[in-house]
């Protein structure tokens, strides 16, 4: 099979691999129809996480399952089924939550190095019956593969933000996880959704969906339109250094940031002083993908969460290489890229 494989920072290109087999009599092999590039994805691409092998990438895929282990019972071969992100073994209390970061054995992700990468023809998926459903209908493709990760995690962020129905939110980041936030805190019930990007195109798509346009800096955007007192919350969708600690001096004393950008592996340097006497709420989290599939789907079913403008591109498999290339660039014009097997 085809996989897109990762050997040091910024070298991507497409392998030929063994095809998987079963990963275990609970699992399922899935033939890829779709899959995307995730900005988390970048970490490794711009070298913020060490590369020891070639390491196939991404996390988000739906597709055909193909092969079924015999303790499967949810899908079948022949089913169109999205694939979560965040794998848990599907068995103990911590799955039963429908959370697999609480997975007592751990949580693995696709693309990481523990599993395979979704940006391949086939995909090896452990525990079939917690990690897949089958696509409900009415759903088109890109909506389903936004509910493999970043719709899970910008609504798992804007629920985690305390966002007070009229408040004030500020989203930093508007990539597709932040446009996504920004959508689900509008529809949470904030009367304001404050679209922070370096980027004008960004902040224009955002205002397009309903937010509104700001500086740059959380921290000016927040205090231009609150006249000094802070929003009620932050989501921060990029999660470094700079942008959390814009974030913590943005959101008003006794109000949240909930941060679900993915940090490198330096040491974040938090000001526990400033946030213990401002009584600063901090949630940090991984989208608990299956646990917000009964909330999401019906939403999107109903048209009263839309996705739309999300993806901006779609590019084949064998282009994977330009197609990080322009991820990487945080232009404008590519915000979420699909990549078709």
């Amino acid at each position: 099979m085809r996989s897109v494989v990762i050997d040091a920072p910024g070298s991507v290109r497409v392998d030929t691999r063994p095809d998987p087999g079963l990963p275990g009599p609970d699992g399922a092999v899935v033939a890829v129809s779709a899959t995307a590039i995730c900005g988390s994805d970048l970490h490794f691409y711009e070298g913020d996480y060490p590369i020891v092998d070639p390491v196939p990438l991404g996390h988000e895929a739906i597709g055909t399952v193909v092969e079924a282990g015999p303790e499967v019972t949810s899908v079948k071969a022949g089913d169109r089924v999205m694939v979560s992100s965040v794998a848990g073994c599907g068995r103990c209390a911590g799955c039963a939550t429908r959370d697999p970061i609480r997975c007592h054995a751990g949580p693995l992700i696709f693309g990481s190095g523990a599993l395979g990468g979704a940006q391949s023809e086939l995909l090896a998926v452990p525990g079939a019956d917690f990690q897949l459903a089958p696509i409900p209908d009415g759903l088109c493709d890109e909506e389903a593969l936004l509910l493999t990760d970043n719709l899970a995690t910008g609504w798992a962020a804007a629920l985690r933000a305390d966002i007070p129905v009229g408040g004030t939110v500020a989203v930093i980041g508007l990539g597709a996880v932040g446009l996504c936030a920004a959508q689900s805190a509008l529809f949470l019930g904030a009367a304001t959704v404050l679209g922070i990007d370096p980027v004008p195109q960004r902040r224009d798509r955002a205002a397009a969906m309903g937010a509104t346009p700001a500086p740059p800096s959380a921290t000016v955007a927040a205090m231009e339109h609150t006249g000094g007192r802070g929003v009620d919350a932050v989501i921060d969708a990029v999660g470094s250094d700079t942008t959390m600690a814009d974030a913590l001096t943005a959101v008003r004393a006794g109000g949240t940031v909930s941060v679900v950008g993915v940090h490198d592996l330096q040491p974040f340097p938090f000001p526990a002083l400033a946030a213990l006497v401002r009584s600063i709420t901090l949630r940090m989290t991984t989208a608990p993908v299956q646990q917000t599939w009964p909330q999401l789907v019906p939403l999107l079913q109903s048209g009263r969460l839309s996705v739309a403008g999300i993806f901006t591109t779609e590019m084949p498999l064998d282009a994977a290489a330009d197609a990080y290339r322009a991820v990487a660039a945080r232009s404008g014009d590519v915000v979420k890229v699909l990549l078709t097997p």
